[in-house]
C-alpha cells in the first residue's frame, strides 16, 4: 500500500460547496422573515435538537394557547419561556381571544429575534437577568424548560417566580411532577401534551390554579 495520497478519491471544489450549503441548511434553519408565507407557523423555525428543541404538535399548541388566554383574561399579559410553539399559535391569531391578549416570548434560540420587540433572550443559566420591567408583569407565564433535570427547574423557577402575578402552567417531563410540586406548589394536569416529533418521555402539564386542563 502505497504511503502517498494521490489515488485517495477527492470531491471536487463544486461538490464540496454543494455539501457545506446543504449543511449548513439543514443544521442551521433560518429565522422566520416577513415574506414567509407564515412566519409564524409553528415549522417556521425548525427544531435543534443541540438546544433541546421539540415543537408541539397543532392540537397541544392551540389548547395551550386557549388556556393561557383563558387565564389571563382581556389584555392580559402572557410570558412563553421556552415555549416558542404557544407564542406563535397565539400570534397566527387563529385561537378566539388572541387579539385581545398581549404576548413575549423569552427563548435563548437568537432565530426568534426576527419577531422584534416581542423575543427577549433568555439564558436559564442567568434566571434574574431579565429586565426590571417586567417584574410582577404576566398575569400567566407559560414555561417548558429545555432539560429535565432539577438543576434546570430551579434556575427556571427563579424566572418563574420574578415574572408571574401567580398564575404558572409548566409543561416537562412527567419524571418532574415532584420536583414541580416542591418548587412552585403545582398540580399535574390530566390533558396530555404531544409533539411532533414522538418523544421517549411522557410529558405532562402542571399548574399553579385550577385549570380546565386538570380533569382533561
Amino acid at each position: 500500500m502505497s504511503g502517498s495520497d494521490d489515488d485517495v478519491p477527492r470531491l471536487s471544489a463544486d461538490t464540496l460547496a454543494v455539501l457545506q450549503e446543504f449543511y449548513n441548511e439543514t443544521s442551521h434553519p433560518v429565522a422566520p422573515t416577513a415574506a414567509s408565507a407564515d412566519k409564524f407557523s409553528v415549522g417556521a423555525v425548525g427544531e435543534d435538537w443541540g438546544m433541546s428543541q421539540f415543537w408541539y404538535d397543532d392540537v397541544t399548541a392551540t389548547r395551550l394557547a386557549e388556556e393561557v388566554i383563558q387565564e389571563a383574561g382581556d389584555g392580559g399579559r402572557i410570558a412563553c419561556v421556552s415555549a416558542p410553539s404557544v407564542y406563535q399559535k397565539l400570534k397566527q391569531g387563529v385561537v378566539e381571544g388572541s387579539d385581545r391578549i398581549s404576548a413575549v416570548l423569552l427563548e435563548y434560540d437568537r432565530r426568534f429575534a426576527a419577531y422584534g420587540d416581542d423575543f427577549l433572550f433568555y439564558d436559564y443559566n442567568h434566571p434574574l437577568a431579565l429586565p426590571a420591567a417586567l417584574q410582577g408583569a404576566f398575569d400567566i407565564v407559560l414555561v417548558d424548560p429545555p432539560y429535565l433535570a432539577l438543576e434546570c427547574l430551579s434556575k427556571v423557577t427563579q424566572t418563574v417566580k420574578y415574572l408571574s402575578k401567580g398564575k404558572v402552567l409548566l409543561c416537562t417531563g412527567a419524571i418532574m411532577e415532584e420536583h414541580a410540586e416542591e418548587l412552585l406548589g403545582l398540580r399535574r394536569c390530566g390533558f396530555l401534551p404531544k409533539h411532533n416529533k414522538n418523544l421517549a418521555n411522557e410529558f405532562r402539564c402542571f399548574t399553579s390554579y385550577d385549570s380546565r386542563l386538570l380533569s382533561c
